[in-house]
């Protein structure tokens, strides 16, 4: 199974955005704390997150806890970072990886760019920083998706 990473998420509303399209896509989904607001099912609730009993999440309270249940569980780490060279288009996904997304207001930290098996960027156009981390969790899962014949056999999405 596919699975999303939030890297510390900042903003609940993203985080919401990431969950509910895990949700839609059957792709599981990974937290890793702390987070910029309380990481609980109440406050999923409480923010419009009526598709949390329809996604698998995992819940990590450190960095460190995520690596150890990573190494047991397998999983390329795969990281969108605007410090890639590599376009998430050219790249080759494969079943059981764990894409990740930073925070919004910083990314990753070294630590997390050393630990990653590959690294991929959304291209944009020069002068811009980046897109939405929760449309870039989005345009990632849409290419492994696609790449891997994984789309769910549902009705077609009408917004």
């Amino acid at each position: 199974m596919l699975r999303l990473a939030l890297y510390q998420p900042d903003i609940p509303q993203n985080a919401g955005t990431m969950l509910r399209l895990c949700a839609c896509l059957g792709v599981a989904a990974e937290i890793i704390e702390p987070a910029g607001f309380p990481v609980s099912d109440r406050a999923f609730r409480r923010a419009g997150m009526d598709y949390l009993d329809e996604v698998a999440i995992g819940r990590h309270d450190s960095w460190r806890r995520f690596e150890e249940w990573r190494a047991a569980a397998g999983g390329r780490l795969v990281l969108a970072t605007t410090r890639a060279s590599v376009p998430y288009t050219a790249f080759v996904f494969r079943p059981g990886d764990i894409v990740m997304v930073g925070r919004e207001s910083a990314g990753v930290p070294a630590e997390v760019h050393a630990a990653a098996d590959a690294r991929v960027v959304v291209p944009i156009r020069p002068g811009l920083r980046s897109v939405n981390v929760a449309v870039s969790a989005a345009m990632l899962l849409g290419e492994a998706l696609r790449q891997l014949g994984g789309f769910p056999a549902g009705q077609a999405a009408d917004g």
